[in-house]
């Protein structure tokens, strides 16, 4: 009994201590991935890009008899010359539909100025733009431009070359993260990994068809419409098309302020147009595409960009959407399957169990 006393107040603050370095080290990796949320970010942009690519050196493989190796370097060829060739076909034309609104835009500033009975619009606009001018340091506001332009390419390069070695090596980084876990729950958190992949691939490549579809529509129809620069419109179109709700909106807004400066009945035309394709690809385009993708319930999407935006600004709303899904996946698949023991599909696993 004496040496049972005698153990036990000493086992006791051993206990402590060891409970203590635990909740500490948490609180110090919670503060860390806090402070290098951009860099996960960017991680997971990697990640998206990596899983187009397997995605589509997949396809590749399963149409011809090239192996895994020689499918996926097919794959990131064909990305190359998709955006060379855009970049050479469109580029020129492109950049003189942008010169083109650049140069009609004074003219529209007065148009729709006097559309809405605003005097001197042109003029009251460049005050106010002195007047900003005057208040800042202009050359410290353009060194701040470059050094963004600057950090966006960089992120973009770092994001594309990273995806392609998380594609050429997809075991070697999943097995790095499965080893993370302890050895009993490494099961569970594979399959969980493997339904997040299969998800992804599916949302991804759904969301890249529905961008190809909306923007040629919108560039389609502001053409037929008359409304200069139909084609940059339409590349805006589509590549904002990739964050759901707040992309068509901002897409829009110039479209409709150019077919307001020809007349405010073109301008209801453009943005009939405009809602039009959003309904056809809300209620047409998308549940063609992604019928066997995660089926994101509208008013998560919308909180869930509000919450990352709030959260980690705009990396945040880009990757809101897949994010969300990620979520939605690990929810469904750990705490209703595998927890409650609920009976629910788990979005991308089917197509993970094929893959293996």
């Amino acid at each position: 009994m004496t040496e049972e006393r005698q153990t036990l107040p000493t086992e006791a603050p051993r206990s402590s201590i060891h409970l203590l370095l635990i909740g500490t080290a948490i609180v110090i990796g919670c503060l860390l991935l806090w402070q290098l949320s951009n860099l996960l970010l960017l991680i997971f942009g990697a990640v998206l890009f990596a899983v187009l690519l397997r995605a589509l050196s997949g396809l590749i493989e399963e149409k011809t008899p090239l192996g895994d190796k020689g499918a996926l370097a097919v794959a990131g060829l064909v990305v190359l010359l998709l955006v060379g060739g855009f970049a050479f076909l469109l580029g020129n034309q492109v950049q003189a539909q942008i010169e083109d609104l650049a140069g009609r835009l004074p003219g529209l500033i007065d148009r729709i100025g006097d559309r809405l009975g605003v005097e001197n619009a042109q003029s009251w606009v460049m005050n106010k733009v002195r007047d900003v001018i005057a208040d800042s340091s202009i050359v410290a506001d353009l060194a701040g431009y470059s050094s963004s332009l600057a950090g966006i390419l960089g992120n973009t390069l770092l994001v594309l070359t990273a995806g392609v070695y998380l594609a050429i090596s997809p075991a070697l980084y999943r097995n790095g993260v499965l080893k993370l876990f302890p050895a009993k729950p490494r099961e569970q958190a594979s399959e969980t990994v493997s339904a997040v992949g299969g998800a992804l691939k599916l949302w991804l490549v759904g969301q890249l068809a529905a961008m190809v579809l909306v923007g040629f529509l919108t560039g389609l129809g502001l053409w037929l419409l008359g409304i200069p620069s139909a084609l940059t419109l339409g590349l805006a179109a589509g590549l904002l098309e990739f964050v759901p709700f707040i992309g068509p909106i901002l897409s829009a807004a110039p479209a409709i302020a150019i077919g307001l400066a020809e007349g405010p009945s073109t301008a209801m035309w453009v943005a009939g147009l405009y809602i039009a394709i959003q309904q056809v690809e809300g209620n047409l385009i998308t549940p063609l595409i992604q019928k066997r993708a995660v089926d994101l319930p509208p008013a998560l999407t919308i909180f869930a960009i509000v919450a990352f935006g709030i959260l980690f600004g705009t990396l945040g709303v880009l990757f809101a959407t897949p994010l969300c899904v990620v979520l939605f996946v690990v929810v469904k698949k750990v705490w209703l399957r595998d927890t409650l023991h609920e009976d629910t599909d788990v979005p991308g696993q089917e197509d993970a169990e094929q893959a293996t």
